[in-house]
């Protein structure tokens, strides 16, 4: 059985390695990630489903696909990957001296077998200057994250402190996705 990541993402791919998850192909899904109208910890599930099942039904039902959706929830709101720099200050600001949630779904397809979890972690930021602010969207780094920031990269000098899987913020929950992969019958990695 290959083993196939249903993401674009690097640093999906990074944790994947980290776990000792070798040689598997990386196919992204190419669905509609329009948020449904769910509670977060349903919606990225269901999402995070949808990319497995595109995948797994594109010809790789023989292999285990996993796929992952994440969404970063202020207030009720979802954050999503900023357009535009105006965009990415509006939210850093948003995000300035608040705790937020990070919503991660998970899932895995093989042989007609699928399951889906979600993981939450909650991230407190600390007070954010404008000029800091200003300062990291120039370094680029928030235009390609929910939320507006990278906890694994620059992003990481405003956060006080988190509750929950690290690498859940970064898109990947692998306390649990390892346990999830032993039931696909993994029981070789880490």
């Amino acid at each position: 059985m290959g083993i196939i990541l249903a993401s674009s993402s690097p640093r999906r791919r990074e944790l994947l390695e980290m776990l000792g998850v070798e040689g598997f192909a990386v196919i992204p899904a190419d669905v509609d990630e329009t948020i449904p109208e769910l509670p977060p910890e349903e919606a990225v599930a269901l999402i995070a489903l949808q990319k497995a099942r595109k995948v797994a039904e594109s010809g790789h039902k023989g292999d285990l696909v996993i796929a992952a959706d994440t969404l970063v929830y202020l207030d009720g709101e979802a954050l999503g990957k900023p357009v535009t720099r105006s965009e990415a200050k509006r939210m850093l600001r948003r995000l300035s001296g608040a705790r937020h949630e990070v919503y991660t779904g998970v899932a895995l397809c093989a042989d007609g077998r699928e399951t889906a979890f979600t993981e939450r972690t909650d991230v407190f930021f600390r007070e954010m200057l404008d000029d800091e602010i200003e300062a990291y969207i120039k370094t680029g780094e928030p235009m390609d994250k929910a939320g507006a920031y990278g906890a694994q990269g620059k992003g990481a000098v405003f956060i006080r402190r988190i509750e929950g899987d690290f690498f859940n913020v970064m898109g990947l929950p692998v306390c649990r996705l390892i346990t999830e992969l032993r039931g696909f019958g993994l029981n070789h990695i880490v």
